[in-house]
């Protein structure tokens, strides 16, 4: 494909905001990183953290730049180019006995994505970020030139760099530790869950027993049922409890149309939420679970964000620290619901230990992740409102899911933000590699 950018319409999983934009794709991005402003992947980053600055400004797909470059069976080491999905790197390595060491709930993300988001996943509480296990990158700085970073080479600049947003340069190569597995399958236990005390009690029990753990909740129970949902646990099965041939490619579903906006209110929502909520008949069920199934549960249907409409979605993630009362938790959902908030999805985490990762999301305590449509003079409010809690209670909001938070906002909860632009800084002054989110948050020039 010639190395010469096109007019296209840009945005990101959330389907807003929408830029007409240019963007190069190309399988050289050493050539075509040099005229770029950013570096995407897939787009699934759900805001403007894969947009550019200015609609003049072209960006850069790195799709094309797919390949495996080298792997050490006896230690694990995979290096790769950042345009790998990890959706080919699941169909490649799963069955010969390897699984990336920490996953997003979606495998349509490129490797790069994977490090400039610093991507968590159910195993957060054992396994940390991906970030913990990335042991080298070649980036292409601002001033043209290409370096190898790592924790002797550059390390600031490796440091800035997980979940850096792709904001320290062009991410063009990374090598990072794969995982063995002692099965391509699941053994997981699921667990219906009266409300949220109940549920944060079983993530912190099933935390030392299960190394990866994952809470669906129905968002717009009040009451005493805020908080009830689905209590997911799970780990690799061993060999003589798993089926002898490996988990075969799973059929996915297409989303046809753009939901009419009558589908979004709150009956419906409600409706589905207890639908989904009750389909778990059993109070507990054990078994052997596809990868997929368990993983990317949202991946079986392709464009699931159609179902939000025209107008979008965003998905508003939060950590916040622990209290043995549950009291921030408590206080988060009931804002939401109270604020007018509602939505299909929400997903409850518990995470361990902050990455190294300058900028990196979890921190111990809650993940609370919540999708919700879009409208024009609301969710402005509402995100505003969420965010003036999690501030209260010392928590931080995941960049990488953002769409409507302010600068002073993020300001107010991320004191690690003056040490990462001052890396920034001494690698690019004039702020060459800038993103829309970068504009809206951090200060950056259009």
């Amino acid at each position: 494909m010639p190395n010469e950018p096109y007019r296209t319409k840009v945005t990101g999983w959330g389907r807003y905001p929408v830029v007409e934009g240019w963007e190069y794709k190309s399988e050289d991005l050493e050539a075509v990183t040099t005229a770029a402003s950013l570096s995407r992947g897939l787009g699934r980053s759900y805001g403007d953290s894969s947009l550019p600055a200015r609609t003049d400004l072209p960006v850069v797909t790195t799709t094309l730049a797919n390949r495996l470059l080298s792997f050490d069976a006896a230690t694990g080491v995979l290096r790769c180019e950042a345009g790998v999905s990890l959706f080919d790197l699941n169909r490649v390595f799963l069955r010969r006995g390897w699984f990336v060491p920490v996953s997003p709930g979606t495998q349509f993300v490129t490797v790069g994505g994977m490090v400039a988001s610093d991507v968590h996943g159910k195993n957060h509480h054992v396994d940390g970020s991906f970030g913990e296990h990335v042991r080298s990158l070649k980036l292409r700085v601002a001033d043209g030139r290409m370096l190898e970073c790592s924790d002797s080479s550059q390390r600031e600049l490796f440091l800035a760099t997980l979940g850096g947003m792709g904001l320290t340069g062009h991410i063009l190569e990374v090598e990072f530790l794969m995982k063995r597995v002692a099965s391509p399958w699941i053994w997981g236990e699921s667990q219906r869950i009266s409300d949220l005390d109940a549920m944060v009690a079983g993530l912190n029990e099933a935390a030392h027993q299960w190394p990866m753990t994952v809470g669906w909740v129905d968002c717009l129970a009040r009451g005493a049922n805020l908080g009830r949902g689905l209590l997911m646990k799970g780990r690799w099965a061993e060999p003589v409890e798993a089926p002898e041939a490996p988990p075969p490619l799973k059929r996915r579903f297409r989303v046809p149309f753009e939901f009419p906006q009558i589908a979004l209110c709150r009956p419906s929502m409600k409706a589905f939420n207890l639908a989904y909520y009750w389909k778990h008949f059993q109070p507990v069920r054990r078994g052997i679970v596809h990868p997929d199934a368990f993983f990317y549960p949202l991946d079986m249907l392709d464009d699931w964000n159609l179902i939000y409409g025209k107008r979008g979605f965003t998905q508003y993630q939060c950590v916040l620290p622990k209290a043995d009362d549950n009291r921030p938790a408590r206080r988060f959902l009931e804002r939401f619901v109270s604020s007018g908030g509602m939505g299909f999805l929400c997903v409850i985490k518990d995470c361990g230990a902050e990455g190294r990762g300058m900028l990196s999301f979890p921190r111990p305590g809650i993940s609370i992740a919540l999708d919700f449509p879009i409208h024009a003079r609301h969710t402005p409010k509402l995100v505003d409102q969420l965010n003036e809690l999690v501030i209260a209670e010392g928590g931080r909001i995941y960049l990488t899911k953002d769409t409507f938070t302010r600068a002073e906002h993020f300001r107010a909860m991320e004191p690690r933000l003056e040490a990462f632009n001052a890396v920034r800084r001494r690698w690019d002054p004039e702020a060459r590699i800038r993103s829309a989110q970068s504009v809206r948050l951090m200060g950056d020039p259009t």
